[in-house]
């Protein structure tokens, strides 16, 4: 998700030094959230600063290089196979254990797609 305009940011701030509008009232006027609007106030109020803060460490990748060539072998022979027998066929092969989303986040990664096998999943 974006983040909000500063402009939009010292609107609200505005709005709210003038006094008599509860945060309540400031998020209904201005369409955001209401936790936006008490974390806006809270981090002005700290700082002096209404900019949207910048994520300066992202977060780290849950598999090793070797884990990752591991799960690319994995789906090159298995291309029909379902994240959940990925992420089960990786977990016996190297003993991590990451969940469903985090394999399709990995195959993403290694530019990799997977074929579906309809008949698979037919209703019986």
């Amino acid at each position: 998700m974006k983040a909000y305009s500063v402009d939009l940011r010292q609107k609200i701030i505005d709005a709210y030094n003038q006094g008599n509008i509860s945060q309540r009232k400031l998020a209904q006027q201005f369409n955001v959230a209401l936790s936006f609007v008490q974390k806006l106030l809270k981090q002005y109020r700290e700082t002096g600063n209404i900019a949207p803060k910048v994520r300066t460490k992202q977060t780290p990748i849950k598999l090793t290089p070797d884990q990752l060539a591991i799960l690319r072998d994995l789906v090159i022979k298995n291309n029909d196979a379902t994240l959940d027998e990925l992420r089960i066929w990786l977990a016996e092969e190297t003993g991590v254990l990451i969940g469903r989303s985090t394999v399709d986040r990995m195959v993403k990664r290694l530019n990799l797609t997977r074929k579906r096998n309809h008949r698979r999943h037919k209703q019986k």
